[in-house]
C-alpha cells in the first residue's frame, strides 16, 4: 500500500508540474502585459521601465526558473495588475466556487442516482423514457444557455429567485442547477449503466428465488456492487465541476475564481492564471487518488497494487 501510494503522488507532481509548465510557456507568449499596465501614451522608456521593474524583460526560461524556485519556497508571486499575492487573491475567491461546486454536487448526485436507479429497475417502461429524455435535455444543453433559460423563467418572469451575485441560498439555486445539470445526466447514465449489468448477474436471480423483493435487492447489494464505476465519475465530476465554474460564474456574476480567471486571462495576468490551473489541477489529482483508495473500501476484492 505504501509503495502504491508513493507512486500514486510521484505520478501526481509529474502532471502538476507539466500543467505548470504548458501554462507558464502559453500565457508567456500571448502578448506583453506591460503594454496594459501603462497609462496611454506612455513613451518608450517608461515602457522599458516598467518591464524591467516587472521582470519581464528577462529571457523566458529565466523567468520560468524563477518562478519554480519561488513555488518550492511558497512563493506564487504577485498579480501584475493588483500588485499584491496572487495566491492571496485567489483564497480570497476561492470559497465562492467551492460553495457552488458543493451546490452542484448535491445536485447533480441527489437527482442524478435516484434516476439512474429508476431508469435501471425500471427500463423498458414509460418512467425510463420519460427520464430519458430529462437526462438528453441536461446533457445537451450547454451550461450558458440553461443559465439564461432559469434567469429567464425563475428571476424576471415568476421573480422567485434573484437575478445574479451572492447572497443566501436564495443566489445559490439557479448556479447551482446550471452546472450540476451536465454533471447529473453523467451520474444518471453510468449508474444505470452499472445497475443494469449488475441486476443480471445470477446473484441478483438467486436472492429474488429467494423472496427477496426487488427493493431490498437493489439496496443491499446491487448499489454495493456497482458504485465503483460512480466513484470514478465522482472523483472526475468534483474536478470537472470547479473547471466548468467558469461560465456559470460569468452569467451569474459569481465572484469565485472562475470570474477571477477570465479577468485575469483578458488583462494577461499571467501569474494568478498560474496559481488557479495549479489549484484545479491539484484538485484533480487529489480526488482522483482518493478515488482509488475508496475502491479497496468499498470492494474487498479490489487490492491495491505497486
Amino acid at each position: 500500500m505504501l509503495g502504491y501510494a508513493l507512486w500514486r503522488l510521484l505520478q501526481a507532481a509529474i502532471s502538476v508540474f507539466g500543467v505548470i509548465t504548458i501554462v507558464f510557456v502559453v500565457m508567456h507568449f500571448s502578448g506583453d502585459p506591460t503594454l496594459l499596465l501603462v497609462p496611454q501614451g506612455a513613451s518608450a522608456e517608461q515602457i522599458e521601465t516598467l518591464r524591467h521593474q516587472l521582470g519581464f524583460d528577462q529571457p523566458v526560461w529565466v523567468q520560468y526558473l524563477a518562478y519554480l524556485g519561488g513555488l518550492l519556497q511558497g512563493d506564487f508571486g504577485q498579480s501584475v495588475v493588483q500588485r499584491a499575492p496572487a495566491f492571496g487573491i485567489v483564497l480570497s475567491r476561492l470559497p465562492y466556487t467551492i460553495e457552488l461546486a458543493i451546490g452542484a454536487l448535491i445536485v447533480a448526485i441527489g437527482v442524478g442516482l435516484p434516476v439512474g436507479m429508476l431508469m435501471a429497475t425500471y427500463r423498458g417502461t414509460a418512467l425510463e423514457r420519460a427520464l430519458a429524455a430529462v437526462v438528453l435535455t441536461g446533457q445537451s444543453v450547454p451550461t450558458f444557455l440553461s443559465g439564461i433559460l432559469l434567469i429567464m423563467v425563475f428571476a424576471v418572469q415568476l421573480h422567485w429567485l434573484p437575478t445574479s451575485g451572492v447572497g443566501d441560498v436564495r443566489f445559490l439555486v439557479m448556479p447551482s442547477i446550471a452546472l450540476g445539470a451536465l454533471s447529473m445526466s453523467t451520474f444518471a447514465r453510468m449508474t444505470r449503466i452499472a445497475m443494469v449489468d449488475e441486476l443480471g448477474k445470477d446473484y441478483v436471480r438467486a436472492a429474488l428465488a429467494r423472496g427477496l423483493s426487488m427493493r431490498a435487492v437493489v439496496l443491499r447489494h446491487v448499489l454495493r456492487n456497482s458504485a465503483i464505476p460512480v466513484i470514478t465519475i465522482a472523483a472526475l465530476e468534483i474536478g470537472n465541476l470547479l473547471a466548468g465554474a467558469v461560465i456559470v460564474e460569468t452569467v451569474f456574476a459569481w465572484p469565485g475564481i472562475g470570474q477571477l480567471a477570465i479577468q485575469s486571462i483578458q488583462s494577461r495576468d499571467f501569474l494568478v492564471v498560474q496559481v488557479i490551473v495549479l489549484l484545479i489541477s491539484f484538485i484533480y489529482v487529489a480526488t482522483s487518488v482518493a478515488a482509488d483508495f475508496a475502491y479497496a473500501a468499498i470492494d474487498p476484492r479490489i487490492r491495491l497494487a505497486r
